[in-house]
């Protein structure tokens, strides 16, 4: 039997449909899950030592739904830090972001670094936000990266590739749950998922709560992992 994994990973979906069901605006579910569903999920994860939580909230085929979509998410993302991040940090949990932040508003990019600088030294459970994020668009980054830095290709490894990447302060994770119904990964973490274990519930993310949380860990800890042995 497997120990809590150390990181889970998170494909937050349904949020909308949720919204739908309910007869909400769409951005409803996005924001009941900021406001109602994520501390919960956080505080339960650091109290069952999980040291790394990865949120997908924004891909980078999220653009597709539109711009409206997407600043009025970007929006949410900064009420939320302004409102939440400094309770995080007194909790001593540390935040990171991995993605391409090129494309995305100053002000939140601003807020973004401010607070992974604020509370890099924090020891309890790493937050990290995949933002404007695509599994794709992330070895597309780092190879252009190897290729500004002069790094031979030779040279190049599996794992020193590793370092390229938007995760390379973090481990892999052990366990991606995705909410919502569908079976895929979509693009989440490509490079990183070889050896995750996979879990996909009807649950929308709004419903997600930690007794959802609890059957997914306690799925995972009956899992055989055999690492290709």
């Amino acid at each position: 039997m497997n120990s809590v994994p150390s990181h889970i990973a998170f494909i937050v979906d349904g949020n909308r449909r949720w919204a739908t069901q309910k007869g909400l605006p769409q951005q409803a579910g996005h924001v009941y899950v900021v406001e109602k569903v994520l501390d919960s999920l956080i505080d339960y994860a650091d109290k069952k030592e999980i040291k790394y939580l990865t949120f997908w909230t924004f891909s980078t085929e999220n653009w597709k739904r539109g711009s409206l979509f997407a600043h009025a998410l970007f929006r949410l993302l900064e009420k939320s830090i302004e409102t939440k991040a400094s309770g995080y940090h007194k909790k001593g949990y540390r935040f990171n972001v991995i993605g391409d932040m090129t494309k995305l508003p100053q002000n939140l990019v601003k807020m973004l670094k401010l607070w992974q600088e604020k509370t890099k030294n924090n020891s309890r459970i790493t937050v990290t936000i995949a933002i404007n994020y695509g599994g794709r668009d992330e070895i597309i980054r780092a190879i252009k990266t190897i290729s500004n830095d002069q790094f031979p290709i030779s040279n190049l490894t599996k794992d020193n590739f590793q370092q390229f990447l938007d995760t390379k302060n973090i481990p892999d994770p052990d366990l991606i749950i995705r909410t919502g119904g569908e079976k895929r990964l979509s693009g989440f973490l490509l490079w990183q998922s070889e050896y995750s274990e996979l879990y996909f519930t009807d649950t929308l993310m709004p419903d997600f709560s930690t007794k959802e949380f609890s059957k997914a860990l306690d799925w995972f800890i009956k899992r055989q992992r055999r690492f290709g042995k």
